[in-house]
């Protein structure tokens, strides 16, 4: 190979995983399955997720929890909803392990499974009326099921769309799995109206509160035949030919990258924790605080899915063009500057004016995760990709989401100011944009493709498939150092 000739992993040729030579209809039709079985599966996740706050808002603290109370019972509820965030990490730990071995694919049906079939048996769940105390301990176990299954849903999703990705359009690529959320609060909102329109208060919290999660058995089947049309990432592939594998993506992650996953935990937090307050904590705030109608908050909650969606996506289109950091920056920079204001809209109780409150907010939503799964993506190398970017999203829950609702809940009960609710989020926003401006801007649209593998494939190519080919691949997968975008040569195992 001359030295001008273009690398094995030109973008045209690897990032979509099909051969330089495939027709582009036939390209274009292959991004289009990876892009709905990327965001077919978050869709799921979160649609479950929005039910289950939907009823930690409404009924769940006096279906399960009547013992402590109302506030206790309703600080129960909310508790309920984070807990499952505790497991996420041994989630994203497990199923990161078994992505980066043995294949992205795979796993994510098994997530897909998993979270769907605890949300089915939570539908299927007696009240403490009728079992007990056992009531509360399976609810809280079936939560602990969702949030295993989801610590790997995520990553694995986001790496399905942007290894298939050309470079150029990861940000846009990556958006996809990433409007899983709002496309499955907007779902969820959509269920509920149409439950709210069919049945009384008194209906709804007998029965009909159990109908959205039993609905999850039909989006698991739908989703798992779109994720079986699904080819596997091009990157992973080619790390298994070359036998990439054998290794132990766990070990090498925490010895040589274990600032980056703090750094991704932290980029995420601020993110997930004002996330939160749209997805769970200003329906039942508007509800129980305001004395609004159910109806309305719902009609709110959909409307601020809608602009989410769209500065989502805007998000991770614009950071293709301006950057990743920049687009975070932006972000972060809107929440920050609206945290606090926006409690002035949201307590007048007006619906126009409680729903600006809501689209203002998603506009900084949207740039600070639009991108996420292209920085993410590039932050690690390929073969502790999944279980780098699974862990430092599982984290960022925890410390930003997990608990945002009950310690918002908190704040109100002893303070009774809803701005110092808006206080803690704009705090957690200053330490996320701190966060982010630690990512090297250098590594946008870097080569995917594990560094050791691409150096690998490279000398194979310049040797030829003679004799001593398998020595040359051995060579490569354990010895190389290789130059980093804007920095000096460094081993695989280095952060990066």
């Amino acid at each position: 190979m001359s030295p001008t000739a273009p690398s094995s992993h030109a973008p045209s040729a690897s990032s979509t995983g099909l051969p330089a030579t495939a027709p582009s209809v036939e390209r274009r039709r292959e991004e289009r399955r990876v892009l709905a079985g990327t965001l077919v599966g978050t869709t799921i996740e979160w649609y479950d997720f929005f039910i289950y706050a939907q009823a930690a808002a409404l009924v769940l603290g006096t279906l399960f929890f009547a013992p402590m109370g109302e506030a206790g019972a309703q600080i129960a509820s909310w508790a309920s909803l984070g807990i499952s965030f505790l497991v996420r990490p041994l989630g994203a730990i497990v199923a990161g392990h078994m992505g980066d071995r043995f294949g992205r694919k795979a796993v994510l049906a098994l997530t897909l499974i998993g979270m769907g079939g605890a949300t089915v048996l939570i539908g299927l769940l007696p009240t403490y009326a009728q079992i007990g105390v056992w009531a509360p301990v399976l609810l809280i176990l079936f939560r602990l099921l969702q949030g295993f299954s989801a610590g790997g849903e995520w990553g694995g999703a986001a790496l399905m769309a942007v290894e298939h990705a050309p470079r150029g359009k990861r940000g846009l690529f990556g958006a996809y799995p990433q409007i899983g959320v709002p496309l499955g609060m907007i779902l969820a909102t959509l269920m509920l109206f149409g439950i709210n329109a069919f049945t009384t208060d008194e209906q709804f919290l007998a029965w009909g509160w159990r109908v959205p999660f039993l609905v999850s058995f039909i989006l698991i089947i739908v989703g798992h035949l779109i994720r079986t049309s699904v080819e596997e990432s091009p990157v992973f592939q080619e790390m298994q030919k070359l036998k990439a594998r054998e290794s132990a993506p766990l070990g090498e992650l925490f010895h040589g990258h274990s600032t980056r996953v703090l750094l991704a935990a932290l980029i995420f937090a601020a993110n997930n924790a004002a996330g939160y307050l749209v997805i769970a904590y200003f329906s039942g705030y508007g509800v129980k605080t305001l004395g609004m109608e159910r109806t309305d908050t719902l009609i709110a909650s959909l409307i601020g899915g809608i602009g989410w969606l769209v500065f989502t996506l805007l998000g991770g289109w614009i950071s293709d063009t301006i950057g990743r950091v920049r687009t975070f920056q932006i972000g972060y920079a809107i929440i920050i500057l609206w945290a606090i204001p926006m409690w002035s809209l949201l307590n007048t109780a007006s619906l126009p004016l409680f729903i600006l409150a809501i689209v203002v907010l998603t506009i900084g939503l949207g740039p600070s995760y639009g991108p996420q799964s292209a920085m993410y993506a590039e932050m690690f190398p390929a073969r502790v990709r999944f279980s780098g970017i699974s862990i430092g999203y599982a984290l960022g829950s925890i410390i930003g989401g997990a608990f945002a609702p009950m310690i918002s809940d908190l704040i109100l009960n002893s303070t009774g100011q809803a701005w110092l609710i808006g206080a803690y989020i704009a705090g957690a926003a200053v330490v996320s944009f701190i966060a982010v401006c630690f990512v090297p801007t250098s590594i946008q649209d870097r080569d995917l493709h594990d560094e050791a593998v691409t150096a690998a494939l490279q000398r194979v190519e310049r040797n030829g498939a003679g004799d001593g080919q398998t020595g040359e691949r051995r060579a490569g997968l354990d010895g190389d150092r290789v130059a980093t975008p804007g920095g000096p040569a460094v081993s695989p195992t280095e952060d990066v």
